[in-house]
């Protein structure tokens, strides 16, 4: 008993050094379990492996079946507790500010160009954001801090040590806890006065036809070029403002997306994704931590002005942002009249 302990404890440390995630380690665990057990019946009694194993394979069964009735008790009250998360979700009070509200935002206020007007819409706001990582975080953080009144995240995967470098919404106590979950616990942790609708799933054409409705505008901070096209398609489509960011390495992104009202869409101006290995992911190709950051920043103050109607949004304009040299360029942006996802809208 005491070697196969030990050699699950090495397992578990390499999975740990290797950043498997913890399921994959607790696969590994597995494995190490169902090869001992076949191992125990396998073999004649007073073999030495087997005695070097120890147990029996009864004992070796009685055990599977006791970590098989955890598991499963772990399954079902985390089901249950998914299940009070998206279905009991306070809602954020609506009608003037109170007094609490006026203190909160009163830097907001002081605002010419947002005042206690601007703070009102933001608080009867919907805000869908797609993807809770790099980009994510800090356009969550700061559009709950802002008092938006619901905001919606979506994202189907569980917080990884790999993401604490730039994913400043997560922390480590929170490794593995599905993404849309951490983020609800932060953002309510900084603005309880918030509504916040976690989904964890993998956008479709399905989810999101049933999703974007329900919102006055889309945030996508995804990393993959598939959702991109599906995100940017679906709003189109329904007439929803998109802000979109991307990053890689030290440079990013960002423009708002709104071809209902003029502007062209995503894939006016990239018609067709890259070729594999032309536009490498960040778990590929790498990005510097801080870079999310800048970038989320942004989505989220284009947010802020697009719903309180401050400023000038970009609108058929996309803002590159070089953090190696320090640089920042705007080009203009012009509509397709041949594009499949909004050739067919008209502002």
């Amino acid at each position: 008993m005491g070697l196969v302990l030990g050699i699950a404890l090495v397992l578990w440390s390499l999975g740990m050094i290797l950043r498997i995630s913890r399921q994959g380690r607790w696969g590994m665990i597995g494995g190490l379990y169902a090869g001992v057990l076949i191992l125990q019946i396998a073999m004649p009694a007073g073999h030495p492996l087997r005695q070097a194993i120890g147990g029996t394979p009864e004992g070796w069964a009685a055990l599977g079946v006791l970590a098989l009735l955890v598991v499963a008790y772990r399954g079902v009250l985390g089901a249950l507790k998914r299940r009070v998360a998206r279905e009991v979700v306070p809602m954020a009070p609506q009608g003037p500010l109170r007094p609490v509200e006026l203190d909160r935002y009163a830097r907001h206020i002081m605002l010419r160009e947002i005042g206690g007007p601007g703070q009102r819409k933001l608080k009867e706001a919907r805000v869908l954001v797609i993807g809770a990582g790099g980009l994510g975080s800090p356009a969550l953080l700061y559009l709950g801090a802002a008092g938006v009144g619901t905001i919606g995240i979506v994202d189907p995967d569980d917080v990884d040590l790999s993401n604490l470098q730039r994913q400043v919404i997560h922390t480590d106590t929170r490794l593995g806890m599905p993404k849309v979950f951490s983020a609800q616990k932060a953002i309510l942790a900084q603005n309880p006065f918030v509504t916040i609708r976690p989904y964890k799933r993998r956008l479709d054409e399905e989810s999101a036809a049933a999703l974007f409705p329900d919102y006055d505008l889309i945030l996508d901070g995804t990393d993959n070029f598939e959702t991109r096209y599906l995100v940017n398609r679906m709003a189109a489509r329904l007439g929803k403002p998109l802000i979109a960011g991307a990053i890689a390495q030290w440079e990013g992104q960002i423009s708002l997306y709104d071809p209902a009202h003029g502007t062209p869409c995503y894939q006016c101006i990239f018609p067709e994704a890259p070729a594999p290995g032309l536009a490498p992911t960040c778990a590929e190709a790498g990005v510097v931590g801080a870079l999310p950051g800048v970038v989320g920043a942004m989505m989220a103050v284009e947010a802020i002005k697009f719903v309180t109607g401050a400023g000038e949004g970009l609108g058929g304009r996309m803002l590159i942002y070089d953090a190696l040299y320090g640089e920042t360029r705007t080009i203009a942006l012009h509509r397709r009249e041949d594009c499949p996802a909004c050739g067919a809208v008209r502002s």
